[in-house]
């Protein structure tokens, strides 16, 4: 199986080589990347205990604000399939709930995340042909300035001890719907993008790499010149070399960037507009995001 091409950060064509990974893939890896290791793995190591914990019965999400934990009776249930994913995850906005313990860290993850995003937006402005850069209504990253929008998911994948519902899977195919994703390598394997000949490639795990995906919502402010990738998240038993998933469960940490409600994305839609249609589309048939 194929995996894809991580760009070192620090190489001095790394701008023009990430913005193309995501043009030709969707999909861009950075190595040698600035986000703190250690910071990244306090989370996942005190999260992992949130999520092993009762404590976690006592934030459950509020249904009009979609901030708090959200169960693994409530997951997800992807475009096109029956069975919800095999996960649970958190979702932290800095106006939101958080456990007390916990929010300082991830509060302080979430606003150095956004300020790097943005950075990367810069990029994919940069190198961005002016024919399609003319339909952006405002320097993409002007987008996501003083948003309150975008959405920092810690989410868990449970360890897998025994049968499964048929088709179950920790996260069915699907596709993001804000403009990039940015993930830290989760601790384990499992996360897969598929390439253009329906093939599904491997994403790198190590944590040397930051994985960035474009998401419907710059698919849209592009005309398409960027694809919104479909990608999954797939049971230790269909890979190779599972590690200690099964016995310790996934952690991952991506943050969703969004822009503000009134942003134009194209004539069909803005920002709130997209936003909408999609989330009810996610009530009536509910998709990853």
């Amino acid at each position: 199986m194929a995996v894809l091409e991580a760009v070192d950060y620090h190489s001095p064509d790394a701008e023009a080589r990430f913005v193309e990974s995501l043009r030709q893939t969707g999909f861009g890896v950075l190595s040698n990347h600035p986000l703190d290791e250690a910071v990244v793995t306090s989370i996942y190591d005190r999260w992992r205990e949130f999520f092993n914990s009762a404590e976690k019965e006592d934030h459950l999400y509020d249904a009009e604000r979609f901030d708090g934990f959200f169960p693994a009776r409530e997951a997800e249930i992807a475009k096109g399939h029956a069975a919800r994913d095999l996960k649970e995850y958190f979702h932290y906005y800095p106006w939101g709930r958080c456990p007390d313990a916990l929010k300082q860290e991830i509060n302080d993850y979430y606003e150095s995340t956004v300020a790097f995003a943005a950075k990367l937006l810069g990029w994919v402005e940069k190198h961005t042909p002016a024919d399609v850069s003319a339909g952006f209504s405002e320097p993409l990253s002007a987008m996501i300035k003083d948003s309150g929008q975008s959405l920092l998911r810690i989410l868990h994948y449970p360890p897998i001890s025994g049968p499964v519902e048929p088709g179950a899977v920790r996260a069915a195919a699907h596709e993001d719907i804000n403009l990039l994703t940015v993930l830290p390598s989760s601790n384990e394997p499992g996360l897969q993008a598929r390439a253009r000949d329906g093939s599904w490639i491997d994403v790198p795990c190590d944590f040397g790499n930051l994985i960035i995906n474009v998401g419907d919502m710059l698919q849209e402010a592009s005309g398409g010149f960027y694809p919104s990738t479909t990608h999954r998240v797939v049971n230790p038993d269909e890979l190779s070399d599972p590690g200690p998933a099964d016995s310790r469960g996934r952690i991952s940490l991506p943050l969703f960037l969004h822009p503000r409600p009134e942003v134009v994305l194209s004539q069909r839609h803005t920002a709130g507009s997209y936003l909408q249609e999609r989330l009810a589309q996610l009530r009536g048939e509910t998709s990853s995001s």
